[in-house]
C-alpha cells in the first residue's frame, strides 16, 4: 500500500544503521550533524560509530536500537536495507534508505540530495509504503530448529555438490509439484527484481499481496515460475532417500545445516516493513533507471 503524506510527522529518536565501511563516513557524519542540529535524538549502531566524525554519538548494540528509536535510517546498499528491514520491522519502525551502493532498488535518497530530501521526508512530505516479508521455519522431528525472516527471498538450493536436489512443494497442504533442479526461489514482490529476476521470474509491483515461486535450472523445462496468494503456506520437503547437500538462504543469510528429513515452511511474516520514500518516488521510474530500459 502506498500513502502520500503531507502532514508534519513527529519523530523524536532516530537510529542510524549501516554497513561498517569507511566509505560511509562522510555521509554518516552529514546525516548525524543535520539531525542533531534539528533537535532529534540520534542513536548510532555501534559497528558504524567508529566511522562517525563525532565523539558525542550514542552507540548502541543492534538489538537495542529498535527498543529506543521510532525511525531508522539505513545508509548503504540494498543489502544494508534488507538487514535493517529484518531488524526494525518486528518493532514496526519505519525506514528511510540512503543509497551508498551500486543498484539501489530500496535505498532511494542519494547522498548528493542530502539534506534537502531527508528534511522533506522528516517533515512529512513523503510516500509511505508497506511491504511484506517472508517467514521461514526449518522443522525437524516436529520441532522448529531455525526461524528467520526475509524481505527479498527464501532460497533452497544445492550446496557443494554437482547433483540436482529433488524437492516436493505443497501450497496450503495441497500438492503442487515434484521437481529435480538446482533449487527453488520463494520471493516477495520486493525480491522479484533480485534473484528471482535472474531466474526468469516476472517483475511484480512491490505492494501486491502475492508470493513468487521460481525454480532454479529445473531438469524438466515445463516447470515455470508461479505466482500465488501471499497468505498461503508453502511447504518444501526432499525426496532423496539417504542424504542431500542443500542449503537454505534468507536474503544474504545462509543456513547450511538442512537435512533430507527436514520440512521447510514459508509464510508471510507477521509484520510488514514500512518504507518512507521521497515524495517524487516512482517505482516504474526506478525500473527504467536501474534496468536501463529505454536508454
Amino acid at each position: 500500500m502506498l500513502t502520500l503524506c503531507a502532514m508534519e510527522t513527529a519523530f523524536n529518536s532516530i537510529a542510524l544503521f549501516g554497513k561498517p565501511n569507511p566509505q560511509i563516513s562522510t555521509t554518516l557524519t552529514t546525516i548525524y550533524q543535520f539531525l542533531i542540529e534539528h533537535d532529534f535524538e540520534v542513536l548510532v549502531e555501534h559497528n558504524i560509530a567508529p566511522f562517525l566524525d563525532c565523539s558525542k554519538a550514542q552507540p548502541l548494540l543492534l538489538d537495542d536500537l529498535p527498543k529506543h528509536s521510532d525511525l531508522a535510517i539505513a545508509i548503504g546498499g540494498d543489502g544494508t536495507f534488507l538487514s535493517a528491514a529484518r531488524t526494525f520491522s518486528s518493532h514496526q519502525i519505519p525506514l528511510i534508505g540512503i543509497n551508498m551502493g551500486r543498484l539501489g532498488f530500496l535505498v532511494d535518497i542519494s547522498p548528493t540530495d542530502l539534506p534537502e530530501k531527508l528534511e522533506a521526508v522528516l517533515n512529512g512530505h513523503h510516500i509511505a509504503e508497506e511491504r511484506h516479508l517472508l517467514n521461514v521455519r526449518i522443522i525437524r522431528n516436529e520441532r522448529t530448529i531455525h526461524e528467520q525472516n526475509a524481505m527479498n527471498e527464501v532460497v533452497i538450493h544445492r550446496w557443494v555438490t554437482p547433483e540436482m536436489i529433488h524437492i516436493n512443494t505443497h501450497i496450503n497442504h495441497v500438492f503442487l509439484n515434484e521437481q529435480r533442479s538446482d533449487g527453488l526461489i520463494i520471493s516477495t514482490p520486493t525480491g522479484s527484481t533480485a534473484y528471482a529476476l535472474s531466474g526468469g521470474g516476472p517483475i511484480i509491483t512491490p505492494t501486491q499481496n502475492v508470493t513468487l515461486l521460481v525454480p532454479i535450472n529445473p531438469h524438466t523445462l515445463s516447470h515455470r515460475p508461479i505466482i500465488i496468494d501471499a497468505d498461503s503456506e508453502i511447504e518444501v520437503t526432499f525426496t532423496q532417500n539417504t542424504h542431500i547437500n542443500a542449503q537454505l538462504s534468507c536474503d544474504e543469510i545462509g543456513i547450511p545445516d538442512v537435512t533430507v528429513h527436514d520440512r521447510i515452511v514459508v509464510t508471510k511474516a507477521r509484520h510488514n516493513v514500512r518504507i518512507l520514500h521521497p515524495s517524487d518516488y516512482d517505482f516504474y521510474n526506478t525500473l527504467r533507471a536501474k534496468l536501463h530500459w529505454s536508454s
